[in-house]
C-alpha cells in the first residue's frame, strides 16, 4: 500500500519529568460543567446537564508557543480546564475503574468563537465551527499520576495580562472526572491516547491580540502565552 500524500504527523503532548511524549488520539470536551459558568451562559445547572464535544487533535498548542487568533470571529473566549490524559481505555467502563485508565492531568484552554456558538445554538446546529478550530486547544505539560494521586480537588485559576478571570476550585465540577469516564465510554470506545477537557468554571470573556493568558491549576501545572495577530 502506497499513501497518495505523506502522512500528516501525530500530534503528542510532554510529560513532566520524562523524555516521553503523549500521542494525541482524541480530544473529547465536556461542556456546562461547572454551576456559575452554566448560570453565566443563561442556563440553569439543574435542567442543562453537561454536554459533550470533540476538537480535532491537531488542535493542541504545547510549549507555551503563541496562539494566533482565529479568523471568522469577532469575540474569541478563554476557558480554562483541567484535562485529562488516559493511558488506556474501553467501553462501559465503571466509575469505580474509571481513574484507572488515567495517565495524568494537564493545564487546558478550550478556545470558542463565541459568536460562532451563540447563532449556532440559536439554529439549533453543531458547535463545530465554533470548538474545533486550529490551535483552539493549547496544553501544558501532562502531569503523570503518581501513587494514585489524582489532583481533584484543588484550585484552577486564569489570568489575562495580569489580571485573574477564572478563579474556582475542580470539586465545583458538576461531574467528577470518574463519572465523565464513564458517560463517556457508553458513547465512545475511549483509548490510550485521549485528551478529556472536562469544563471550565465562570468568568470567561473575550480576548483579543496582544493579551497575555495565563493558567494555573493546582498539583497540575501551568501554562502562559501570547495571542497574536494572524
Amino acid at each position: 500500500m502506497t499513501f497518495l500524500f505523506t502522512p500528516h504527523s501525530t500530534s503528542a503532548i510532554p510529560l513532566q519529568g520524562s523524555d516521553h511524549v503523549f500521542p494525541v488520539h482524541r480530544i473529547y470536551c465536556v461542556g456546562q460543567n461547572y454551576s456559575d459558568h452554566v448560570k453565566e451562559m443563561g442556563g440553569d445547572p439543574r435542567e442543562n446537564p453537561p454536554v459533550f464535544f470533540s476538537k480535532p487533535s491537531d488542535a493542541v498548542v504545547i510549549d507555551n508557543k503563541p496562539v494566533t487568533y482565529p479568523p471568522a470571529t469577532s469575540n474569541l473566549h478563554y476557558e480554562v480546564e483541567l484535562v485529562v490524559a488516559l493511558a488506556s481505555g474501553g467501553s462501559n467502563i465503571s466509575v469505580e475503574n474509571a481513574l484507572a485508565h488515567v495517565l495524568g492531568y494537564a493545564v487546558g484552554i478550550d478556545f470558542t468563537r463565541r459568536d460562532l456558538q451563540a447563532e449556532a445554538k440559536k439554529q439549533g446546529r453543531p458547535w463545530d465551527a465554533a470548538k474545533g478550530f486550529d490551535q483552539s486547544a493549547p496544553t501544558s505539560a501532562i502531569r503523570l499520576v503518581n501513587g494514585g494521586n489524582h489532583p481533584l480537588e484543588g484550585t484552577i485559576s486564569l489570568s489575562v495580562n495580569g489580571e485573574t478571570r477564572q478563579d474556582a476550585k475542580l470539586s465545583d465540577m458538576i461531574w467528577s472526572v470518574p463519572e465523565i469516564i464513564r458517560e463517556l465510554s457508553l458513547y465512545f470506545e475511549l483509548k490510550a491516547g485521549d485528551l478529556i477537557f472536562t469544563g471550565t468554571p465562570a468568568g470567561v470573556s473575550a480576548v483579543v491580540a496582544g493579551d497575555q493568558i495565563s493558567a494555573e491549576i493546582e498539583g497540575v501545572g501551568e501554562i502562559s502565552f501570547e495571542l497574536v495577530s494572524n
